[in-house]
């Protein structure tokens, strides 16, 4: 071990002597790349993230000096392992990952490795050029990547894979050439060229015909007739002939318009058979899927599969037009041909989700990939997934096929034991006879995502042994000292060593959230992620909130995914060795927002916000915590103490003297450049109790009075009260008294038997207990919660929450976290939003017309727990227009006050919120349900945000006014 230190700590050395960008071989950094999307795991050596080719060739030297191996890597969204290694990582996301030229009369850009295709599509949108090949990960895989795997995506039936689509690479050889790789051997390494053309027979005869054939070398691209492409051939090589600095590619014309043919068939064999027979009619994608993959089939035609068929044109009606002729020309069950932009869009997030979507199966069960994206030729799919689904009976598997149909190459997990010693054994007799069907059908083992070592150590069953030989013989050319990426594609490491899963502990870890949707089992929870790395995407489109943290501060480790990665590697115990205790994974989650946008926008359901809050209640267990888990950590129980002592005018004057203010926040751990919100002079509940008015006879309702509420901003209760007994609906308060059998009336009770033995309280969400990871104290106020809502549980009143992020504690942290009391799934079973109330308890009652222009940012726990669809029907009826921003407002509760967080919290509201709000109409309403939104554009941009009850409840006195007062 010692020896094994000093050689690490001597290569980091000469590495950081020779390299200008980062040499990071600390814990975090190492762990953050053990893993791809695939099923395999390797632990680096260390990172480095090149500034440039001359940082590229540097590492190159030293590591070739070292004897350790190098692995290039992009967005890490390759599912068959060739992303990892255990030498020394090139991350080029950091520095090179720009477009360095973009030439629109030539229709070519020059990109480098790092740069991801959605940011090269945005730059080529305004020249009406885009570049063809577009993966589903088209928002974080990067243009190396895609060329070192040669991806495709949904639009290669027109525009074809990566290959074709590139005309020179800038790459470094492992013994630090610098080669220009285009046609005609331009750049070709001493004797390529003698070794192709001593083999022009098996060349010309040796690889299967047909348009995703992705396995092995591209050495026929090397053939006379080919034009001795030399950068075509080293497109699909995986990062094992060398390490690609820059890259000249094609671009293509963009269609002015789309329409996309949905159409519906009986079942996935008869749309995998009428796929090919659509090629004559040139249509842009060919995409299909089964039932068995969609999870809501809104929107769809009837059917029990369907194709997706983008068709383009000069304009709307020609694209229209193109698509109603292949509806006519297929044999369907039903069809949908849609031209609006925004629908096409839902549409395909269907069938873009479906790599993160088909990780589980309908019951839950895990699924993995190993057998991604085999590809036989179009014309025999339908007989190949007969076949396949077959194979899959037999060995008591089972998976969701989806992809390209038009290319004849399916994508499918399944579901695969890979824990135990009799599942891992299946797995391989199963890719064994997989990869002899289909070559047995004419295809190839990858067709789009690469071998690796998920597919590799099967090449000799669809090339042939002598096949295979040439390609050992062509690594050797390129890279004698086998210093790239070794054990990928040629020598490759078995199929079944290396699994991530083996690390992993085997007896269920001791936590306190139930986990539901893992059985209870928190490494199964953290096993979801799977490194799709949605949550890597730079910009939040529509309303999707997941990662602001990662979107802040462009780091992995700041991402769901590299937290997730952490999680992992914590449970393995070999790279984070501290457990609970270490200091790596609490500093990666330090800057999760618990937005829980990964909850709903992750593909496979991670729900980092949990995670954190568990892994906060391990670490600091019989320790000190930081002083913000006590100042904001227990905000309820201060602000309960001063309402009891009636104390809120002495504190708000007090935090007015800003000496004292600065105290106060350096003793509570709060943010210096943060205004302490001021308390209100009486609470909700206060104001309640004075009321003189009754509250009518309707249908009776029980209004949350969450802390917020109740001790910061009491006039959005008043106005939820008004609004609700306006639409003839009985409000009443929770009881503060556990008396059992009490009606449920006014909230208190009068009685002096009662007094004498009752017991008092307040009802409370836990958020800021479960935020903070104090979760035994979450316990014990949660099940004095259930007590004091017994009597409203007895009955069918529904509980309305005004506050979304205390709705959504109560909907989902409640039940996981108390998951052993039944009151806690009857309790978040009623819990329903200011908006759902309405449309479900008042469906006849309108509310009042205000015609005005509407901005604001849709909470992120709304977003992610509880849904907007009745807020956005309630403001669309209030005659409020326009759709609210997606994101996070970035103060998050406790987050955004806290001591390190304040540029984080800023930069994630300047992302959307704040830009929205400064471009809107004078006239528009500023919508803020929540009071951390509320709060942070008040203090970042001097606006007064409202919740939707405010607004309402004014609109009925004639409508509030315009403009001044909000801004």
């Amino acid at each position: 071990m010692t020896e094994i230190t000093e050689s690490r700590a001597e290569l980091r050395a000469a590495l950081r002597a020779a390299v200008r960008g980062e040499v990071a071989f600390d814990v975090t950094s190492r762990a953050l790349v053990t893993m791809d999307a695939s099923n395999y795991r390797r632990v680096p050596v260390g990172v480095v993230a090149p500034r440039d080719a001359d940082d590229v060739a540097a590492v190159l030297e030293v590591c070739r000096a070292h004897g350790v191996p190098v692995v290039p890597r992009g967005g890490g969204t390759s599912i068959a392992g060739q992303a990892t290694g255990t030498g020394v990582v090139l991350d080029f996301t950091r520095y090179m990952n720009r477009l360095v030229a973009l030439d629109a009369g030539a229709r070519t850009a020059v990109v480098q490795p790092g740069l991801v295709l959605d940011r090269l599509q945005e730059a080529a949108a305004p020249h009406g050029l885009r570049f063809g090949p577009d993966p589903s990960t088209h928002s974080r895989c990067t243009l190396g990547g895609m060329i070192g795997n040669n991806s495709c995506g949904s639009h290669s039936v027109a525009w074809g894979t990566t290959a074709d689509s590139v005309r020179e690479l800038d790459v470094t050889t492992g013994r630090g050439g610098r080669l220009r790789l285009g046609r005609e051997w331009a750049g070709a390494p001493d004797g390529l060229r003698a070794l192709a053309e001593g083999e022009l027979a098996r060349l010309r005869t040796g690889f299967p015909a047909l348009p995703r054939r992705i396995s092995g070398y591209a050495l026929d691209a090397l053939l006379p007739e080919e034009g001795a492409d030399v950068a075509r051939s080293f497109c699909g090589s995986e990062g094992t002939l060398g390490v690609l600095t820059e890259a000249v590619v094609s671009l293509v014309e963009a269609p002015r318009a789309r329409a996309l043919a949905v159409l519906g068939y009986a079942d996935e064999g008869a749309a995998a058979e009428a796929a090919a027979g659509l090629l004559p009619y040139r249509p842009l994608t060919v995409e299909g899927m089964a039932a068995d993959l969609v999870r809501s089939a809104v929107g769809l035609p009837r059917g029990g599969a369907w194709l997706f068929v983008e068709t383009g044109g000069d304009s709307a009606g020609e694209a229209r037009a193109r698509a109603e002729t292949i509806v006519r020309a297929a044999d369907v069950v039903d069809a949908r041909v849609v031209t609006d932009g925004a629908a096409q869009r839902a549409l395909w997030r269907i069938r873009e989700d479906a790599s993160g979507t088909a990780t589980r199966m309908p019951d839950g069960t895990e699924a993995w990939p190993g057998w991604e994206d085999c590809a036989v030729p179009p014309a025999r799919l339908g007989a190949y997934l007969r076949d396949f689904r077959a194979l899959l009976t037999a060995h008591g598997l089972r998976g969701a096929p989806y992809g390209h149909f038009g290319d004849g190459c399916i994508h499918v997990r399944i579901d695969f034991d890979l824990l135990t010693e009799a599942g891992v054994g299946r797995f391989r007799r199963f890719s064994e006879e997989l990869a002899d069907l289909v070559v047995a059908h004419g295809g190839s083992l990858s067709g789009e995502h690469g071998d690796g070592q998920a597919r590799a150590e099967l090449l000799p069953r669809m090339y042939g042994d002598e096949m295979v030989a040439l390609f050992e013989r062509a690594k050797a050319v390129w890279d004698p000292d086998d210093l790239l990426n070794p054990g990928m594609l040629v020598r490759p490491a078995p199929l079944d060593s290396g699994l991530r899963f083996a690390v992993l502990p085997r007896e269920p870890v001791d936590v306190a959230f139930g986990y539901p949707g893992d059985g209870g089992d928190f490494t199964a929870a953290v096993r979801r992620c799977v490194g799709v790395a949605k949550c890597r995407t730079t910009t939040a489109s529509g309303p999707a909130v997941m990662c602001p943290s990662y979107r802040a501060t462009g780091e992995e480790r700041h991402s769901t995914r590299g937290r997730a990665r952490l999680l992992h590697e914590m449970l393995a115990g070999e790279v984070v060795t501290d457990g609970w205790r270490s200091e790596e994974v609490r500093e990666a989650l330090d800057l999760c927002l618990s937005c829980k946008g990964c909850r709903s926008d992750c593909p496979v359901g991670v729900d980092m916000a949990t995670y954190k809050a568990e892994f906060l209640h391990h670490h600091y267990a019989g320790r000190r915590r930081p002083a913000a888990h006590y100042s904001m950590g227990r905000l309820p129980v201060w602000l309960r103490w001063v309402s009891r002592t009636r104390t809120a005018p002495l504190v708000n004057a007090l935090v007015g003297v800003r000496p004292l203010a600065w105290v106060a926040k350096r003793v509570g751990g709060i943010a210096v450049e943060r205004e302490i919100p001021r308390l209100a002079g009486e609470t909700f509940s206060g104001w309640w109790r004075g009321r003189r008015t009754g509250s009518g006879s309707g249908r009776l309702v029980v209004l949350w009075p969450d802390t917020f509420t109740e001790h910061l901003s009491p006039s959005v209760g008043q106005a939820a009260v008004r609004v609700l007994e306006a639409a003839g609906l009985r409000v009443a308060l929770p009881p503060t008294l556990r008396m059992r059998g009490r009606p449920v009336g006014d909230g208190a009770s009068r009685s002096a038997a009662a007094l004498l033995t009752a017991r008092r309280g307040r009802v409370c969400c836990g958020l800021t207990y479960v935020s903070t990871g104090q979760l035994d104290h979450a316990r014990v106020v949660l099940r004095r919660t259930l007590d004091l809502m017994e009597p409203v549980l007895e009955t069918d009143a529904p509980v309305v929450v005004l506050e979304p992020s205390c709705a959504a504690a109560l909907r989902s942290d409640l039940p996981e976290l108390l998951h052993d009391d039944p009151r806690a799934a009857r309790l978040a079973a009623r819990v329903l939003t200011f908006a759902e109330t309405l449309e479900r308890h008042a469906p006849g009652w309108r509310p009042p017309r205000l015609d005005r222009p509407a901005v604001g940012q849709t909470h992120c726990h709304q977003h992610a727990v509880l849904g907007d669809t009745a807020d956005r029907r309630l403001r669309e009826a209030a005659g409020l227009a326009g759709d609210l921003t997606g994101g996070c407002c970035g103060l998050a509760g406790n987050f955004g006050f806290e001591e390190r967080h304040f540029e984080v919290s800023a930069t994630c509201a300047e992302e959307a919120l704040l830009p929205s709000v400064r471009a809107a109409d004078p006239s528009a309403v500023v919508l803020a349900d929540g009071f951390s939104c509320r709060t942070q554009l008040e203090q970042l941009a001097g606006v007064r945000g409202r919740h939707l009850a405010e607004v309402l409840a004014e609109g009925l006195d004639g409508g509030p006014e315009a403009g001044p007062q909000e801004r």
